[in-house]
């Protein structure tokens, strides 16, 4: 099956821009440097997340859905995307986010409230709990609504937290073929593409796209901002053979590893905390290309890529994209603004 023959819901302002940073470039001394903007992608405050809401949204108006179920943390840009997306559709939203209710909403959280989310249940982490059962009580927690939900009349669709993974396979697959045409404009081909990895969806819709449209010659770097290498590779590759099923294609398990590589030595002390790397790369992308990073995702993705460059890991003549995910809204969080401000006049 082609890709364009999947039932899609069109939400973005796509293709979006794909920018050079000459002023980055020079300070670094590294390859050829580019910025692709999905933190421009017309709905909400931009980010990934809309590409793969296209797909998932396009399979929720197929069902008749009246209402999305979905989770996150409490500052979740794809809660705060998901919310604005079922805006545009007709549909209400129900957030589940995981950690206590903040005595002030901000950042991602006042937004969800801004858009009009419908209700927003969160879930404390018991202290002696272990990930797997603190997820048992999340999906209880989506179970219990969303029955209720069906009770009032309402025809719920459940999106878990960043999308189902072929959701994710098939909404980046078409950022790549937007990237590989943009540079070609240029007679340039890209080299590497480096994301930020979190739940893992949108770097697998990255190497598919590789695959489809790059021969498989254009490598992709995912920067950890949670988990261990080893676990987001195994998901990558377990999420590609769906999407390899789903589109009826036969990807050789070589070409995978060879394409999709994680590093994971980039996250700190842990997801959303601030790291000096990050830190630095936020402030030096704003001072010398003046784009704006967030603090979770962005910034600590282009820790690792300034830190690969002064590694020697590309020649000055490679192409480099770097995929701007958004997550703004991460930037106006009490703890986050006093990090970023540490040490500044």
């Amino acid at each position: 099956m082609q890709i364009g023959a999947v039932k899609r819901v069109r939400l973005g302002e796509l293709p979006t821009p794909l920018q050079e940073m000459a002023n980055l470039e020079k300070v670094l001394g590294g390859p050829r440097l580019f910025i692709k903007r999905d933190d421009l992608t017309g709905l909400g405050t931009g980010g990934n997340k809309l590409r793969k809401l296209e797909y998932a949204l396009a399979e929720a108006m197929e069902l008749g859905a009246t209402a999305v179920v979905t989770t996150g943390a409490v500052q979740s840009n794809h809660a705060q995307l998901t919310t604005a997306a079922a805006n545009r559709l007709g549909m209400k939203t129900f957030l589940i986010l995981k950690g206590d209710e903040p005595h002030q909403p901000s950042g991602n959280l006042f937004l969800d409230r801004l858009l009009g989310v419908e209700e927003i249940r969160y879930v404390a982490v018991p202290s002696d709990s272990g990930k797997e059962e603190f997820e048992s009580l999340l999906q209880n927690e989506v179970d219990r609504l969303m029955a209720e939900l069906r009770k009032r009349g309402e025809v719920p669709y459940y999106i878990p937290n960043g999308c189902k993974a072929i959701h994710g396979a098939l909404g980046y697959a078409g950022c790549v073929y937007e990237i590989v045409g943009q540079l070609r404009a240029m007679n340039l081909a890209p080299n590497y593409i480096v994301t930020a990895c979190g739940t893992s969806g949108t770097q697998t819709g990255l190497v598919l796209g590789s695959i489809l449209y790059g021969q498989g010659e254009i490598k992709v770097l995912g920067m950890s901002v949670s988990e261990k290498r080893d676990k987001l590779e195994e998901r990558i590759r377990r999420n590609l053979r769906e999407a390899a099923a789903f589109l009826e294609l036969r990807i050789e398990e070589v070409a995978l590893q060879d394409t999709a590589v994680v590093y994971d030595e980039y996250i700190g002390e842990g997801y959303g905390k601030p790291t000096d790397a990050m830190r630095e790369a936020v402030r030096l992308v704003a001072s010398e290309e003046g784009i704006i990073l967030d603090p979770v995702y962005t910034g600590k993705a282009m820790s690792g890529l300034i830190d690969l460059v002064h590694r020697g890991s590309f020649s000055r003549d490679d192409v480099v994209v770097f995929l701007h995910t958004g997550g703004i809204g991460g930037l106006f969080v009490p703890d986050q603004v006093s990090a970023l401000l540490a040490d500044q006049p």
